[in-house]
């Protein structure tokens, strides 16, 4: 998948900026069996135990998905998450990754995990793909994956599992973790600062990025476990005000509103820092990254990272508005439509410089 989304990348950001931007459509083909398995073996430690609590195999309940406005739901603690969790949103979480990946020049993690991390934890694991890459990266190392929806392949690596699980209830795992990690939580969370809390009880240092942060004290945790949070500061910013009366601006303030009118923590990023030190953490450090929207950078690395973005927001426009607007605001679907189309117009204008932070 990558490497198709990589060649449109190419062809994107080698436009100038007087060339019409052409938005192709990504037909990318997954593994139709989109189940994570459950099996539990012998030699699993820890993790047979944490499994009890929570479920060895998928209940009805827990694939009956709820389907509204041509997109597909989680069913487990439905509508607690207002992102679709079908195809076309696995692929976009996919390019994502791909984004991040590019942002942190091909880094998982900026944590200094040595050479060895053992259990890992990774908060909202979408389809995987993080958990897998660090499987593969670490072949020694457990590592589970949590999320609403159980939308991981079935083709992992053996020493990566997943949980269905609600991140925000207390966690029940009876051994600490080497690693936490959690990436993209804006907009599906409420209580940030919980999870957080819930990651002191687990780390002796932390990391995150944006804001980025490093501990060394903990309470129930192996020593020397880190952190990691990655995510972002929603805010639209544009340096010459390129973003000013535009529809891509309309957007922002109408959906993220309806988010944190929901009582979602839409832009974490810049609070993480301040978070952090009230759970406890210290030796706090904070990185931020620039990420644009578009192809219209003149530098060849942001102009990438503007052309992953733009890639998935093609999809992303509508997957975040579609459910806080239909459910929360009574906006009809053709309205939310009619919002994303006029939205995808200036983010695809070479003349409408927007970026955010991560």
């Amino acid at each position: 998948m990558a490497e198709v989304a990589a060649t449109l990348v190419q062809q994107l950001s080698s436009l100038e900026f007087d060339d019409k931007v052409s938005i192709y459509s990504l037909m990318l083909s997954r593994n139709s069996q989109l189940m994570a398995s459950f099996q539990v073996q012998d030699t699993d430690s820890a993790y047979g135990d944490e499994v009890s609590a929570y479920s060895t195999s998928l209940t009805s309940s827990v694939l009956s998905y709820q389907f509204e406005n041509g997109r597909r739901y989680h069913a487990f603690r439905n509508g607690i998450y207002l992102f679709p969790n079908d195809e076309v949103e696995a692929d976009r979480l996919d390019l994502m990754h791909e984004m991040t990946l590019v942002i942190m020049n091909r880094k998982l993690f900026i944590a200094p995990l040595g050479d060895s991390p053992q259990r890992v934890l990774d908060l909202g694991t979408g389809t995987g793909i993080w958990a897998m890459d660090f499987g593969d990266l670490f072949p020694s190392s457990e590592v589970i994956g949590v999320d609403l929806s159980p939308i991981q392949p079935s083709l992992v690596p053996p020493n990566v599992k997943f949980l269905v699980d609600d991140i925000e209830e207390p966690w029940l795992y009876n051994a600490p973790f080497d690693f936490v990690h959690g990436r993209s939580l804006a907009c599906s969370i409420k209580d940030y600062k919980k999870v957080i809390r819930q990651s002191y009880e687990l780390s002796s240092r932390t990391l995150t990025r944006k804001e980025t942060a490093q501990q060394n004290l903990s309470r129930n945790v192996a020593p020397g476990g880190w952190v990691e949070f990655q995510d972002w500061d929603m805010q639209l910013y544009s340096e010459d005000g390129t973003t000013s009366q535009t529809s891509l601006e309309n957007y922002c303030d109408v959906v993220f509103s309806a988010f944190a009118r929901a009582g979602y923590s839409t832009s974490p990023g810049p609070q993480l820092e301040r978070w952090l030190r009230e759970a406890g953490f210290e030796d706090v450090h904070a990185q931020r990254y620039k990420v644009p929207l578009g192809v219209w950078p003149k530098n060849k690395y942001f102009k990438t990272i503007g052309s992953w973005n733009l890639l998935q927001a093609e999809t992303g426009f509508e997957a975040a508005a579609m459910a806080i607007l239909s459910r929360n605001g009574g906006w009809p679907k053709g309205d939310i439509l009619d919002l994303v189309d006029e939205t995808r117009i200036d983010a695809r204008s070479s003349s409408i410089h927007p970026f955010f932070y991560l």
